[in-house]
């Protein structure tokens, strides 16, 4: 935990909730289950989306979401971002006043959870997005898979919620969770913007799926390689090869697959040499 700058914390107030129910044999379990809450998002006097979201970092989320619907540019100001508890709002205030009527009505669904849109100005973006050419060392993801699996999250706990994590090099930096994989996505590239942080030499490591969406967002970022211990979708891939990305899937104990960017893999370890991953921890409430 200490290599974090942001880590999940299981045992936060409000994030999950105790919960009774019966398994399959009639015993009664106890189990924790994640919280689900509205957030508003508003740039300027503007409201743009109610995303669904487990409710930490609502600001990051605000400010990750705009940037990654291209409704932040980087020439734009923002000089306030405030969160109303109470009203379940995010504002997100800019030195120039902003409009988006146009770019409201002309989004394509995608398939990510929640809120899950893409605008269609955000792929043709992509025709002008050309990633690094970073070289990965394949010893830096099978460090990142050990550390990550082996980090406390809202997971563990309850299960039902997406993990995306910031890595550098083999250290992992900031983890966010989220009912929608895209949410945590969002969380990072709000952090990122706050905290005037580069995206040029880092890696992108989600525990879901690599959709279209999570590669555009990944893209438009700014991050040269994305991974996760899930698969990929046939968009996705073809997107990523178009920008640059280097994609990387099914990672599982001594495994990946690489679907893009093999090139820029540095084999520096022998797989044989890796451990067998271990058998995942239970969550609470499994037999």
């Amino acid at each position: 935990m200490a290599d974090y700058l942001i880590a999940p914390d299981p045992s936060r107030a409000g994030l999950t909730r105790p919960v009774q129910g019966r398994d399959e044999h009639g015993r009664l379990v106890d189990l924790s289950v994640v919280e689900e809450r509205p957030l508003t998002i508003y740039l300027n006097r503007q409201e743009i989306v109610t995303a669904m979201t487990i409710g930490d970092y609502p600001e990051y989320l605000a400010l990750g979401f705009l940037r990654n619907q291209g409704m932040l540019l980087p020439d734009d100001v923002v000089t306030r971002v405030d969160f109303d508890e109470e009203l379940e709002t995010v504002v997100v205030r800019t030195a120039v006043e902003t409009s988006h009527e146009e770019k409201l009505q002309k989004k394509t669904r995608t398939s990510g959870c929640a809120v899950g849109t893409v605008f269609g100005d955000m792929m043709e973006g992509l025709e002008n997005v050309q990633l690094p050419a970073t070289p990965v060392k394949t010893s830096w993801l099978y460090a990142l898979a050990h550390k990550i699996n082996r980090t406390p999250s809202l997971y563990l706990e309850a299960g039902a919620i997406h993990g995306t994590v910031l890595c550098h090099h083999d250290r992992p930096l900031v983890y966010m969770e989220d009912v929608g994989r895209h949410n945590a996505v969002d969380k990072i590239a709000g952090w990122m913007l706050s905290e005037g942080v580069s995206a040029s030499d880092k890696i992108l490591y989600t525990t879901g799926r690599m959709t279209s969406e999570m590669v555009i967002k990944t893209a438009m970022m700014g991050i040269p390689v994305l991974a996760s211990r899930s698969g990929f979708t046939a968009w996705g891939v073809e997107i990523a090869q178009q920008v640059g990305l280097t994609l990387i899937g099914r990672m599982k104990g001594q495994r990946f697959t690489c679907l893009s960017g093999d090139e820029r893999l540095e084999r520096d370890i022998d797989p044989k040499t890796v451990p067998q991953e271990e058998k995942k921890h239970r969550r609470k409430g499994e037999g």
